[in-house]
């Protein structure tokens, strides 16, 4: 959580129940980098401060990137991770033989060594592509 190295949570919530964990088990926790000592009021004060504005940095970054991806979305320049490439001609080799009922799908996705979902969307593409 906090800007160093190692992060020691993923948000303030997180943050807070780790450091109760470690104080019930008497455990010191000393920031060197910081240099506050969660044994003193101030340490505790200065830990949730600095835990608080990274959480709101996160989710800053985080909206501004949803805000990009839409943008993007929407001038059609976002279109997800690109489809895994093969031979052009085994790969349509195999979905034609899905498509005539030869093979299943379960089949095409072992011999192309990918998910079933790929096979679907890549039979999407191919029926478009072929009609």
């Amino acid at each position: 959580m906090l800007a160093s190295s190692r992060r020691l949570s993923r948000n303030l919530a997180d943050l807070i129940k780790t450091v109760n964990v470690l104080s019930d088990k008497h455990v010191g926790l000393i920031s060197i980098k910081e240099n506050f000592d969660l044994s003193t009021p101030t340490g505790r004060l200065m830990l949730q401060l600095c835990g608080a504005i990274s959480q709101f940095e996160r989710e800053n970054l985080l909206e501004r990137q949803r805000e990009g991806i839409e943008i993007a979305k929407r001038n059609h320049k976002y279109k997800g991770r690109p489809m895994k490439a093969f031979d052009g001609d085994i790969k349509n080799n195999v979905l034609d033989e899905v498509v005539n009922k030869k093979i299943t799908v379960t089949a095409a996705a072992e011999a192309l060594g990918v998910s079933r979902v790929t096979v679907y969307n890549y039979l999407k593409h191919y029926n478009k592509e072929n009609v």
